[in-house]
């Protein structure tokens, strides 16, 4: 028994000598099968080791029995098994590698797919960007040309981007259109139709664009010298003149405006030589009546002449000094057409507001109330009041006021406080 054991033993370390080697080649076998880096996989499923732990064993049965017998079939069962269930792969097969690479492969197709779709959803992001730029650019470019070409007038007949109201504008551009396109007629011009005196003979081109019979455009020249005296328009195709020019020595004078489309004008601008506006008036109720007046001097507004009430009596008149800045007003404020309320305006960055307001507050012709105002974060507030009550021509009470609100009050008589 002795002398059989060291041979025994020889054979079980034999076994165990081929069969630790193996398994670890077949640990290895997916890496040498295929050189390539694998990414990293979610690891074998219980399912998996349970599966490759009893093929091991019946693998180093085999294996271990040839080697050693019994013994040598205990042992390779048993070390082959603990490596199947250890990895989840099976000893000395590639289908360990098999399943590494199948899943590697999976995953590479998983994450090229998705580098790809953001490849495209960036491209799309990018396109949508530019249409979005190209979009803007080509409205500003139309901008642009609305306003080079006047197609956005202010109320003052400028574009409203570039316009301040406070400017006299120039009178409208005219263009030039080749005479073939107009049809032409000889025609007498009452006397009284145009203002005029004595009767008018002019040639008349008209242009109907659109040939249903209303002309859009006619013009009229005087039949010897073949001036431009008068142009009428309708701008939007109604079928009704909707403006009026009037011109001296081939000049525009006048444009007269139908803004509401009653067919009768309520606005009048005249022009200078200059060929910058001097005069603007306006029927803002259309009654027939004009109502606002605009007085424009050196290029700039000066005077602004209302007639609130609408009886045909101006009772508000605001000035402007040189610089176009707000200067005072003076208001009939109980329509009795006389002036009671004059107000001065001062300026700081920019910012118009009220200064000094005096009143005639019982309407005998005199100032009577005298109110100076402050500037308190950012607001009009008033600051002092002076009245002169009982008509002397002195100031009989005077007011304190702080942020708005009365402080203090100084009266010369405490029987005028009542």
């Amino acid at each position: 028994m002795q002398t059989g054991q060291p041979g025994w033993l020889g054979k079980m370390a034999l076994v165990l000598a081929v069969a630790l080697p193996l398994a670890a080649c077949a640990g290895r076998g997916g890496t040498e099968l295929d050189p390539e880096p694998e990414p990293e996989s979610q690891g074998a499923s219980a399912g998996d080791r349970a599966s490759s732990s009893v093929e091991g064993a019946v693998l180093g049965t085999i294996v271990g029995g040839s080697i050693a017998g019994p013994a040598g079939a205990a042992a390779g069962a048993l070390v082959l098994s603990i490596y199947g269930a250890i990895t989840g792969e099976v000893p000395l097969s590639n289908s360990g590698g098999g399943r590494r690479n199948e899943q590697g492969r999976a995953l590479r197709m998983e994450r090229e797919l998705e580098s790809e779709l953001e490849r495209e959803l960036s491209k799309q992001d990018t396109l949508r960007s530019e249409i979005e730029h190209e979009l803007k650019r080509q409205e500003a470019l139309l901008r642009q040309i609305d306003i080079a070409e006047g197609k956005e007038p202010s109320a003052t007949g400028g574009p409203p981007e570039l316009a301040d109201p406070r400017i006299a504008p120039l009178a409208p551009e005219e263009r030039d259109a080749p005479l073939s396109i107009y049809a032409q007629e000889l025609r007498e011009i009452p006397a009284g139709a145009w203002g005029n005196e004595q009767p008018l003979s002019v040639i008349v081109r008209s242009l109907d664009a659109d040939e249903d019979g209303a002309p859009e455009e006619v013009r009229y020249y005087d039949e010897q010298s073949d001036v431009v005296l008068r142009k009428e328009v309708d701008a939007d195709y109604d079928g009704r003149v909707d403006s009026w020019t009037l011109y001296k020595d081939g000049a525009i004078a006048e444009l007269q405006n139908d803004v509401d489309g009653d067919g009768k004008p309520d606005e009048w601008k005249t022009y200078g030589p200059d060929k910058r506006l001097v005069r603007r008036e306006v029927d803002r109720d259309a009654d027939g009546a004009r109502d606002a007046f605009y007085i424009y001097r050196n290029g700039g507004l000066s005077e602004e002449n209302h007639d609130a009430d609408g009886d045909g009596q101006v009772d508000r008149i605001v000035y402007y000094d040189e610089q176009r800045k707000l200067l005072r007003s003076e208001e009939d404020s109980d329509s009795d057409g006389r002036m009671d309320t004059w107000t001065e305006f001062a300026g700081k960055g920019g910012r118009e507001f009220i200064a000094r307001i005096e009143r005639d507050s019982d309407s005998d012709g005199k100032r009577d109330t005298f109110e100076i105002y402050g500037q308190v974060q950012g607001r009009t507030a008033l600051s002092l009041r002076e009245e002169d009550r009982n008509g002397d021509g002195e100031i009989d009470v005077r007011s304190i006021y702080e942020n708005g609100k009365l402080k203090s009050r100084e009266a010369a008589d405490p029987e005028l406080l009542r």
